[in-house]
């Protein structure tokens, strides 16, 4: 008998579930409203990452003489940047549709919600009510950026993070408040483009829930490029200061001045309007629909995945949570199955130097009580570093001093999101340290700052 199966939500976690249940046997309809492929992921991850990557070539240019070159200082053309950010949103859509359909996926274009336990009312964009029936359903309509009540968001002076891809222009003064992940990363995206930036960061360290050290690294950093940075400043008001200005008030009586200000103070999980109830779906005070390691709710053919799940809000979870989703539904998990580890998850900042990190940190060690070995190296001794003129980092490797396991690590340099991933791989197959040491890495790469860091 074909399993009828329902995702509600077309990101990461949606269309991974839908393909893999669809190559597993089961009838599949992929419902989404928006885009195939996710807001989250096609309207706030790839295009930030995209404007970044120019950002990087901006200020590679301008310091091209650490590699023989006289310096050059190119213009950004927000139109011919805006094209190429559509264009890489409209290639990854067309794909994945196109996936999709050759796997026989039913695709709803339209806003679903559950109006009992095994069936789905769908919106279509036509205007048509469709019924679904249901022997399983996904939920995974991901988030959307948090907007406090006390900024008065216009998409012209006063911006959420979706309103930069890119923005209306390239701010004179942009004032960001929030200092994580996706704070930082826009500090870094518009000094690299120009802007004169200030950093609102309402605790005393930027990344607060990262390694001290990698955090340090970022501020010098910042500190260096000229990005002006107010420690236990938390934003309380914003107010426009004339036609071209807006000024951000602080609860400590601070006020900044500039010509634009970006929110990027976390987001919300898009659980509303969904019907949850009617299937009697529990949801946390947050919006979340907590869920069990097979990524199911308190229904049990109900499952969440991605950032309306709760978990780590990265679409390389939300994506193999899908998959684990449709192996779940398709019965698969009865053999040999590998529950999500969400302390293995490998996740990246990409600043400039960018930053990547996986397992366990140094501070939480510590913090736990746990007796660790912890080795570093600096970029500076690395050829392929010096080659491309940009020694700033180092790699950092956390072990068990007893086995010589790896448990964690570190990265913060050029292509820390790639190397990070032989760090993650070992922590997921509880490879030694012995084993990174003694691989044999090219010469010249940075990869061979992980066995020296593993020696």
């Amino acid at each position: 008998m074909t399993i009828r199966f329902v995702v509600v939500g077309g990101g990461p976690a949606g269309v991974q579930a839908a393909s893999t249940a669809a190559r597993l046997g089961a009838q599949v309809t992929l419902v989404e409203r928006d885009v195939v492929g996710g807001a989250a992921n096609l309207w706030d991850c790839v295009p930030s990452k995209a404007m970044i990557a120019t950002g990087s070539l901006v200020a590679l240019a301008k310091r091209a003489n650490v590699r023989g070159l006289e310096p050059l200082s190119p213009e950004v053309d927000l139109g011919l940047l805006g094209a190429r950010v559509r264009q890489i949103e409209h290639k990854l859509a067309s794909s994945m549709t196109e996936q999709l359909l050759s796997q026989g996926v039913e695709i709803l274009r339209g806003s679903g919600r559950l109006v009992g336990p095994h069936h789905v009312e769908v919106s279509t964009e036509d205007g048509e009510l469709r019924s679904l029936d249901a022997e399983a359903v996904l939920i995974a309509t991901g988030s959307y950026p948090r907007v406090p009540a006390w900024a008065p968001v216009d998409g012209r002076r006063v911006l959420t993070t979706r309103q930069a891809y890119p923005p209306p222009e390239i701010p004179k003064h942009l004032i960001v408040v929030g200092s994580g992940v996706t704070g930082v990363e826009f500090v870094h995206m518009f000094r690299s483009l120009g802007s004169k930036v200030t950093l609102l960061v309402s605790r005393q360290q930027v990344l607060p829930q990262k390694d001290p050290e990698v955090a340090a690294a970022l501020e010098t950093d910042f500190l260096e490029s000229g990005v002006i940075l107010c420690k236990g400043a938390r934003a309380v008001s914003v107010e426009h200061a004339g036609p071209d200005n807006v000024v951000v008030r602080c609860e400590d009586g601070r006020v900044v001045e500039g010509s634009h200000m970006l929110l990027a103070v976390g987001s919300v999980p898009a659980s509303g309007a969904l019907g949850l109830e009617n299937a009697g779906v529990t949801v946390n005070e947050a919006g979340h629909i907590p869920v069990n390691q097979h990524c199911q709710s308190n229904v049990p053919h109900i499952y969440a995945a991605g950032d309306v799940s709760g978990r780590l809000p990265l679409a390389s979870v939300g994506a193999i949570q899908g998959r684990k989703v449709a192996e779940h539904v398709m019965g698969l998990h009865s053999r040999e199955h590998r529950h999500l580890d969400y302390d293995k998850a490998a996740s990246a900042i990409f600043t400039e130097p960018e930053i990547a990190d996986v397992g366990l940190a140094e501070a939480e060690a510590f913090a736990l009580g746990r007796k660790i070995r912890v080795t570093k190296v600096p970029l500076a001794t690395n050829a392929r570093a010096l080659i491309d003129g940009d020694a700033r980092g180092f790699v950092k490797i956390v072990s068990d001093p007893a086995t010589g396991i790896v448990l964690g690590g570190s990265v913060v340099g050029d292509r820390a999101a790639e190397l990070v991933s032989v760090i993650a791989l070992a922590v997921t197959a509880n490879l030694r340290v012995l084993d990174l040491a003694e691989s044999l890495f090219v010469h010249p790469a940075l990869s061979e700052a992980l066995a020296e860091a593993a020696e």
